[in-house]
């Protein structure tokens, strides 16, 4: 399995907003081939304002497939247009290749 977790941190006065984007796109990596789950994260406490958008991918190819697909075009259009007073600081995305699982 492959995960890649995006650590985005936020304002905590646009927490709201930052989460409502995701709930709207919500849905469309879905169909995706070799796509397993995506979660976003809240912080339990404003100490690291980071919210962690997690994937989980079959493979890194699968993942890799997805990032130039039309899908995944449409689901960052609004990337561009989110204002910059919501983040601390630059996103920061972090791989993982999996060498255990025992979820299900």
């Amino acid at each position: 399995m492959f995960v890649t977790m995006n650590r985005f941190t936020i304002d905590p006065e646009h927490w709201p907003a930052f989460e409502a984007r995701f709930r709207e796109r919500a849905g469309l990596v879905d169909g995706e081939p070799g796509f397993i789950r995506n979660a976003v994260l809240r912080p339990e406490s404003d100490t690291t304002n980071q919210h962690v958008v997690m994937t989980m991918w079959e493979s890194r190819s699968a993942f890799e497939a997805w990032t130039r697909s039309e899908a995944f075009r449409k689901a960052h259009e609004k990337a561009g247009q989110t204002p910059p007073a919501w983040f601390i600081a630059p996103s920061k995305l972090e791989m993982f290749e999996s060498v255990t699982d025992s979820g299900g």
